[in-house]
């Protein structure tokens, strides 16, 4: 990034005065540089871009736009990490960044789009020749380019890092990690499809995430995903099958435990392996998402998208079985299959609130069936029956500090 970095400061022509063969940077080319990049109109932006994605002059292949892209998003991971910039995140208790790096660049790439209106795909994309006009058009319209090269400028360089307007460009870049410290726990996400998630995010949900629930924490129980996730406002789930694949979807209401469907049309699905992708609603139903559980009629388990028998993403009540069905698309999402087998088999789930938990999760969120229901309680007690939960309830735990 240091070398793309040098050779867009190298690109500004100096009208008057001649770099001669100079290697240096002039302070002129460092101030336009920054000054374009960081405020600069798209045609100011371009030039740089152009330069960093290929020193020679001319249309540039996918192939080294692919290598751009994953250089300015490793570069964006190095720089928070190294500014202690990833508010509880860290390169330890996330899945190893490398492959979303990859992915995240691709899921970037695929927005290319040629003077016709055509998207190459695949071996074609990285062949492609693209002119400066569809570079253009491509940085215009997906806003993360803009926004990690601020980052790497800013973070990285410590330029401009400290002024007021900076804030807006990389405040809700990563979310603050809650709930995770001290645990042991390795997420399935990684810095990238954090990041990449974060921003599909309605705007007031995006700065701070709180882990509810871990399979690996918490134990391989139906019971338990619902008694941690119920009530607890607007959340993520993610999952990971015994072939590898990682998968989820963002419910944007409470999950209650009810025979209906429930949610909006904010409520979306998305891949994080082998690809990162997100699918939205398409206006077809509003089988946004669905819990439920000790039912005799009705399905019992967490669902999204699709229908009954024939969800986009199914976790059954008989915990550790799940389907992803989608011949060809989710008919609410639009979303393919998401695992690699139709009904697969649960490796690891985990499911983040985000944004700030509703005030009935505090307190009362940590009550027992028995605390809410005297009767049930009675009842126990009259048989003979001790509580068992008793002692098992987990304790309230302390904001973890941001500064990992």
């Amino acid at each position: 990034m240091s070398v793309r970095l040098y050779n867009g400061m190298k690109s500004i022509d100096l009208t008057g005065k001649s770099s001669g063969l100079s290697e240096q940077i002039a302070k002129e080319q460092f101030v336009i540089f920054m000054s374009n990049l960081l405020k600069g109109n798209a045609d100011e932006k371009i030039t740089i871009i152009m330069r960093m994605i290929s020193k020679t002059e001319g249309p540039v292949k996918g192939k080294e736009i692919q290598e751009f892209a994953e250089d300015l998003i490793m570069s964006v991971v190095h720089v928070l990490s190294y500014r202690k910039e990833l508010k509880g995140w860290n390169l330890e208790n996330t899945r190893d960044s490398a492959s979303g790096v990859k992915a995240l660049a691709s899921q970037l790439l695929s927005e290319l789009k040629l003077a016709d209106g055509t998207k190459p795909v695949g071996p074609e994309l990285m062949q492609t020749n693209f002119d400066q006009s569809v570079i253009e058009d491509w940085v215009y319209r997906v806003p993360q380019i803009s926004i990690f090269l601020s980052v790497v400028i800013r973070q990285g360089l410590h330029v401009l890092h400290s002024l007021p307007d900076q804030t807006k460009d990389i405040v809700n870049l990563v979310p603050s990690c809650k709930g995770i410290k001290g645990r042991g726990l390795v997420s399935l996400f990684d810095i990238p499809s954090i990041i990449y998630i974060n921003s599909h995010l309605p705007a007031e949900l995006q700065h701070k995430w709180q882990l509810l629930f871990s399979s690996r924490l918490h134990g391989e129980s139906f019971s338990q995903l619902c008694g941690h996730i119920v009530n607890k406002g607007p959340c993520i789930v993610i999952l990971k099958d015994l072939d590898g694949y990682i998968f989820g979807g963002f419910a944007s209401h409470s999950w209650e435990v009810k025979p209906q469907f429930q949610g909006d049309n904010r409520c979306f699905l998305f891949s994080v392996f082998p690809s990162l992708a997100v699918y939205t609603y398409t206006g077809y139903n509003d089988h946004y998402m669905y819990l439920n559980h000790g039912q005799q009629t009705m399905p019992n388990g967490l669902g999204m998208g699709g229908q009954h028998g024939y969800f986009g993403l199914w976790i059954d009540s008989d915990y550790g079985k799940g389907h992803s069905k989608a011949k060809p698309r989710c008919t609410t999402y639009n979303s393919p299959q998401l695992s690699a087998k139709e009904d697969f088999t649960l490796d690891a789930m985990e499911v983040w609130a985000v944004g700030d938990l509703p005030e009935s999760a505090g307190a009362k969120g940590k009550k027992s069936i028995l605390d809410v229901d005297p009767e049930a309680q009675a009842l126990l007690e009259m048989t003979g029956k001790s509580r068992q939960s008793e002692g098992l309830r987990e304790p309230i735990e302390e904001d973890d500090d941001d500064n990992n």
